[in-house]
């Protein structure tokens, strides 16, 4: 049995793309590292197996979701480890290039690994002198590199060029030396081409195209092709993460709003998100309101399509949970959340309240005139119906007068696509039909072939 296997829990969460790391540390302690602020898989974790946190450690200044270091200082006591050099205005042991911590058996040195943070450190986990594993953060991750752009675009050669030389600092490392990266497939901090969240040197000096680059210039040139869209929240995330997260003493609430609080709140600038399956908005739902169905991938597109200045109120189906709801948005720093309509929908017409409806139809259903295709652009090249107008979500809001009249619009399964109707209904545009299906399906039922490539 590895090290891993006896001593490590990955916690991963799925919707951001996210791992963070529970380590045993042998005397009823455990290391966390890379903890985001919803904690309750992390403390679940820990109690069944009979652990104290006592060390945070964070690779970074994190821009896709708050840390939890803090959160864990209240909590457990742990003391947070972090790069001296992110001036981070906390409480916290900074750590520069080379320093060691000693963990009670295992010890943890610091390796400055700058690229996709100009501050990030990678830790090296020691048994003695044997490394054990490396935690990479958002440098070197399975089959790639995190992106180099969230400093701005004047930047990112710069960054790319350190990231550069922080992979092949790691690549020195002994082959058998695993690899725990924080970001993996479904983060939008990076573009890995696998599923696999966890790795060796070895095996990423054979798989990994961005090790295999001859130079440095052809490894800028490959990682910065690589880098697609990202979350709008994503810019304000590393300064909050600096000046630390307010801790938190509980659950924070989602009260009940009847339909005159509601009416009041909008008219004071705030703003509605629906949470509901697709086909529930489509069927009925406040006019205006954005469609976000609580999933996975619901903190991601609350922070990409909506401002953390405004009251938001939510619109909830029967059964959803409303703690999922205020950890999604919590865990990205939207702390605005008024409540949710008492009721749900129903009590919405109930009150005298208007309502809208959107067509939501299968692919055999689906009118054959334009289609709007609202995927990421590595998905559209990958497949798309031909003839697609292309218009990814997150810049839909910004170009909703380039969407085609009467248009179907598509995305992965139909989710996406409610949200991007509910973004062009905002904008006077409710001509447009949603696809209940995937592309591959519209385009059997319509007598055509995917085309791959860009636009």
């Amino acid at each position: 049995m590895g090290f891993a296997d006896a001593h490590l829990t990955p916690l991963v969460d799925e919707g951001l793309g996210n791992s963070a790391y529970l380590v045993d540390l042998g005397d009823g302690r455990a290391l966390a590292v890379d903890a985001g602020r919803d904690l309750r898989a992390l403390h679940a974790a820990a109690r069944r197996l009979g652990l104290t946190v006592a060390y945070a450690a964070d690779t970074h200044l994190h821009a896709d979701f708050l840390s939890g270091a803090v959160q864990l200082g209240h909590d457990t006591g742990a003391t947070v480890l972090a790069s001296a050099a992110g001036r981070r205005l906390f409480p916290h042991r900074g750590l520069a290039d080379g320093d060691e911590v000693d963990l009670g058996g295992l010890r943890l040195r610091a390796l400055a690994t700058p690229g996709h943070t100009d501050e990030h450190l990678s830790f090296l986990l020691l048994d003695g002198d044997r490394e054990v594993g490396v935690f990479t953060g958002g440098s070197l991750i399975v089959d790639s590199a995190a992106r180099t752009d969230l400093l701005g675009a004047e930047r990112t050669e710069e960054l790319a060029r350190a990231q550069y030389r922080s992979l092949r600092r790691l690549a020195t490392l002994p082959e058998e030396t695993e690899v725990w990266p924080t970001h993996g497939a479904g983060s939008y901090c990076s573009a890995p081409t696998g599923v696999e969240r966890t790795t060796t040197i070895g095996a990423q000096k054979h798989t990994n195209p961005l090790l295999a680059a001859p130079d440095e210039d052809a490894f800028v040139r490959l990682l910065v092709a690589s880098l697609g869209s990202y979350p709008a929240y994503f810019e304000r995330l590393g300064e909050l993460n600096r000046r630390g997260p307010a801790v938190l003493t509980g659950v924070p609430p989602l009260p009940a709003l009847d339909a005159g609080r509601v009416r009041a709140l909008l008219a004071d600038g705030g703003q509605v998100v629906d949470v509901r399956p697709a086909a529930e908005f489509a069927a009925a739902h406040i006019p205006g309101a954005l469609a976000i169905p609580l999933r996975e991938q619901f903190a991601t597109w609350l922070g990409w399509l909506l401002p953390d200045t405004v009251p938001l109120v939510f619109v909830t189906g029967d059964g959803q949970d409303l703690e999922e709801i205020v950890w999604q948005a919590y865990k990205i720093g939207y702390e605005r959340l008024a409540g949710h309509l008492a009721g749900g929908m129903p009590a919405w017409p109930a009150a005298g309240g208007a309502t809208a409806t959107t067509a939501f139809v299968t692919a055999d259903r689906a009118p054959g005139g334009p289609y709007l295709d609202v995927r990421q652009e590595v998905e559209y090249a990958t497949g798309h119906v031909p003839g697609a107008v292309h218009i990814e979500l997150g810049d839909l809001a910004d170009h909703a007068a380039d969407a085609p009249a009467d248009a179907v619009v598509a995305c992965g399964r139909g989710e996406r696509a409610m949200t991007a109707a509910s973004l062009l209904e905002r904008a006077g545009r409710t001509d447009m039909t949603v696809l209940d299906g995937r592309p591959a399906e519209y385009a059997a039922a319509h007598g055509k072939a995917l085309e791959d490539g860009d636009r």
